[in-house]
C-alpha cells in the first residue's frame, strides 16, 4: 500500500497521525472524534474513486 502513495503521501499521513497525536495528548475526546472525521473522509474519497474508474471500465484496478 505504501508504495502506491508514494513519498507525499506517506508524510501526508505522518502529519495527519502525528496532529491527531497532539491533540490526544491534550484531550483525548476530541483526538477520538477527529480520528473518526479523517476515516470518514478517506472512505468517501476512495468511494468516489472506485465509482469513476468503473464508469471509465478501470473498476478492476482499485
Amino acid at each position: 500500500m505504501l508504495d502506491k502513495l508514494g513519498a507525499a503521501g506517506v508524510v501526508g499521513i505522518l502529519v495527519i497521525l502525528g496532529g491527531i497525536g497532539l491533540i490526544a495528548s491534550v484531550e483525548p475526546l476530541i483526538a477520538a472524534g477527529i480520528g473518526l472525521v479523517v476515516a470518514g473522509v478517506g472512505l468517501i474519497l476512495y468511494g468516489v474513486v472506485t465509482n469513476v474508474l468503473a464508469s471509465f471500465g478501470m473498476g478492476g484496478m482499485v
